[in-house]
């Protein structure tokens, strides 16, 4: 069993935390900021959450899904290495969440992983708000990279409660904080808790994340809730969290404010998805053997392992060998940390970048500029006698790469993107596998791919890539 798990079916907050103060109450003022100071007497220990709750519950909503899924008998695996494939079965999944009203004319912003699948037309959204009435859903923009969805419900001009969204970054490690949702489903439900973290990347289920850390427990029906500050406002999106019996253990996750804005804003000015910036760099956390060979007094920071050529690093003067130190005044410790600093900036946007090369620190300016999207990607959905009928391919390039999560630096090849009906169904193929060989020929190119699909044979050996590991397979159509 994994322990890190997703919460697919829901979000929100339910952690217990009573704030106590210690005996001596007087050093407490001196030590704290002025507008963070801890319960100081038994007053002051009686104090409630319930005016912010008062303020951010009524723009709470549960957000319920129902969609058809297929089902594969045998995965890919095992049909290459002799499970016999077998047709795929549909079956109506249900999924139970949370979201928040952030616009008073029924927008509303939740987990992508509450409504996947949706999408594509397949099932259905409703949406309860606080006060128990129903509509149904439509989804505005789905972005699986942040695991975000903007949906929108008709309030046939009524002016919803709306929960505002807090992108300041004034936040603290140890700052109280609430978590509405609505948990198993049993209704509205508010905990409190602390940020016990910031910045948390290379830890959930998105690939473009950098989250706050909070022990308010999270579990099954909290996925898509507001984690709000003391002010009620809207800090994170509660997302997921780590532990190995599936139930909070403490250890929950939050998809922060400007990352939430981000997509609001995308989806409010009418796009289909959210563009964002690319840093272009492959590299690994300084540690302390590196930071050793490296004559750095501490580890911190990425090694720049790989800068794609033409890309925003590159035209910056970034090089192999340097040591990506922070990215607009916020320190950097791996890859992740690196494009979600640069990625929740606009595109054209002028960032400063501090770098160590050699023994000297310097300050390079990157401008943020999309992945370049070279080769085209001629996308084709193949059909015909042959293994990839159903299947939807594209060229390889940094846009690709960024949007369906791949490697750029893995050099050119044919990925497959989608999955229909037809043969590549049933034989198992899944988005994300690069077709590198067909009957002996490599693959480069969408192009080559058609060429040798189109040549008349009934007899094929496939080979494929997935996960880094090569799977190659004979069969005939």
């Amino acid at each position: 069993m994994r322990a890190h798990r997703a919460l697919l079916p829901a979000l929100i907050l339910l952690a217990a935390c009573s704030p106590e103060g210690p005996s001596n109450a007087q050093a407490i003022p001196d030590l704290a900021q002025p507008n963070r100071r801890a319960p100081s007497d038994p007053v002051s220990m009686k104090a409630s959450f319930a005016p912010v709750v008062k303020k951010a519950a009524p723009a709470v909503v549960n957000v319920a899904s129902k969609r058809v899924v297929r089902q594969r008998v045998d995965p890919f695996w095992d049909f290459f290495m002799g499970g016999g494939g077998g047709a795929p079965r549909e079956q109506v999944q249900g999924s139970l969440g949370s979201g928040a009203i952030v616009r008073a004319d029924g927008v509303i912003i939740t987990n992508h992983h509450n409504i996947a699948g949706i999408v594509e037309g397949r099932g259905e959204i409703t949406v309860q708000l606080a006060d128990r009435r129903e509509f149904i859903a439509t989804v505005l923009l789905d972005d699986p990279r942040a695991d975000l969805a903007v949906l929108k419900i008709d309030t046939k001009g009524e002016s919803l409660p709306v929960m505002p969204i807090d992108d300041q970054e004034e936040l603290e490690v140890g700052d109280l904080v609430l978590a509405l949702g609505n948990p198993f489903g049993v209704g509205q439900t508010v905990t409190n808790g602390i940020i016990s973290a910031m910045a948390r990347t290379d830890v959930g289920a998105a690939d473009f994340g950098s989250y706050i850390q909070t022990d308010a427990s999270i579990n099954p029906g909290n996925s898509g809730g507001p984690l709000v500050d003391m002010d009620g406002d809207l800090i994170g999106i509660n997302t997921f969290i780590i532990s190995r019996s599936g139930s909070s253990s403490g250890v929950g996750f939050a998809i922060p404010a400007a990352v939430v804005k981000q997509v609001v804003n995308a989806a409010l000015g009418g796009g289909h998805s959210v563009v964002r910036p690319w840093l272009g760099v492959k590299g690994q956390p300084v540690t302390a053997e590196i930071a050793r060979s490296l004559g750095m007094r501490a580890p911190q920071g990425v090694l720049v392992a790989q800068v794609y050529p033409g890309s925003s690093a590159d035209k910056a003067g970034l090089q192999e060998s340097d040591v990506i130190l922070s990215i607009d005044g916020k320190a950097v410790n791996d890859e992740g940390g690196g494009a979600f600093a640069i990625g929740t900036h606009k595109v054209g946007d002028r960032v400063p970048m501090v770098i160590r090369r050699g023994d000297n620190e310097r300050t390079l300016t990157v401008r943020a500029e999309t992945a370049p999207e070279s080769p085209p990607r001629d996308q084709k959905t193949l059909t015909g006698r042959n293994p990839f009928d159903g299947a939807t391919v594209l060229n390889l390039s940094p846009a690709v790469a960024q949007d369906l999560n791949v490697d750029p630096f893995v050099g050119k090849g044919v990925l497959v993107s989608k999955i229909g009906q037809g043969f590549a169904l049933n034989a198992g193929l899944r988005p994300g596998d690069f077709i590198r060989e067909v009957n002996g020929r490599t693959i480069n190119t969408v192009a080559e791919l058609v060429a040798v699909s189109n040549g008349g044979n009934r007899a094929w050996t496939v080979t494929i890539e997935r996960g880094g590991q090569r799977i190659s397979a004979r069969f005939n159509t």
